[in-house]
């Protein structure tokens, strides 16, 4: 029976192994978590206006003028970061679906427009994959590894990838909607009495996506006629849209708690986030120095 102790033995030392293991992964990975969001922070530009005037609106689309209408009043305090915590699911198939949970917290500054995702991915049951998905100064980087260990994807500094995190920033501005204005760089131009188009230029970068509104004046979807998807060893310019619903009011704007993104390829739609804000947390300008990444 001595094989039998033996075995038992060499189980608890893996499991050991493996439990330290993780805690170390965590640890380091929130290493690398608090130098993204410092240096977000220091990035961080002064808010001006710092108080929305509706006066500003005058003479932007129709569609455009109703939304600012319906989700802030007269009066707003600029935003000048956000974090937020987010749960849902993520699609890690290629051709077919694998739908797999995730949480995340997500640190945003508004000026210089910027972000940092992290998530936690459940591959399997005590197996997590860790993401830094981020836009920092005008670069993007997109981080994935095994336990936080373990390094599956690492990219950083390409055009292509800068222009899809700051479609990815310009997106989420549903949830930050103060950073749509066009004081805060945001030119809008008209299309129908529904949608019209955004632009915002971050350096070398400039973005461009198609607002479409619902009845109520929020926004429905955000369209990007070509954002870079790899595919193979190869970045490919496909169609991306964004679904927004369950509309609430914090901090004075009505902002969605839940969405869907999907690719949007020939052959028919492909989600790949379905997600709900679970907490948010806006700050108001001025900034002070980006408290909530610290």
């Amino acid at each position: 029976m001595m094989w039998m102790k033996w075995i038992a033995l060499i189980s608890i030392l893996v499991v050991v192994c493996i439990g330290l293991a993780t805690i170390y992964g965590k640890y380091r990975w929130q290493l690398d978590t608090d130098k993204l969001r410092a240096q977000l922070a220091s990035g961080q530009r002064m808010i001006k206006p710092q108080i929305y005037d509706q006066k500003e609106i005058e003479g932007l689309p129709a569609p455009v003028q109703r939304f600012f209408r319906t989700v802030f009043k007269d009066g707003q305090p600029i935003a000048s970061a956000v974090k937020f915590t987010q749960q849902g699911q993520f699609n890690m198939g290629e051709k077919k679906a694998k739908w797999s949970p995730f949480t995340s917290t997500q640190f945003v500054i508004t000026q210089r427009p910027g972000f940092d995702w992290d998530a936690r991915i459940q591959m399997a049951p005590g197996l997590k994959v860790f993401v830094h998905d981020t836009y920092l100064l005008g670069e993007g980087i997109l981080h994935a590894s095994l336990l936080g260990l373990f390094s599956l994807a690492s990219v950083r500094g390409t055009p292509e990838l800068a222009q899809g995190e700051l479609m990815r920033f310009f997106t989420e501005a549903a949830w930050y909607p103060t950073a749509l204005l066009p004081s805060q760089g945001v030119l809008w131009e008209a299309i129908d009495d529904i949608s019209a188009r955004g632009t915002l230029t971050d350096g070398a970068t400039t973005v461009s996506l198609v607002f479409r509104f619902n009845t109520e004046g929020s926004i429905d979807t955000i369209r990007a006629e070509a954002r870079y998807r790899t595919v193979g060893d190869t970045q490919v310019g496909m169609p991306w849209e964004v679904r927004c619903w369950g509309y609430t009011v914090r901090n004075g704007m009505q902002i969605p708690l839940e969405g869907e993104v999907a690719w949007q390829p020939p052959e028919g739609a492909w989600p790949y986030w379905r997600g709900r804000i679970t907490e948010i947390n806006h700050e108001f300008a001025p900034p002070t120095g980006g408290r909530f990444g610290q």
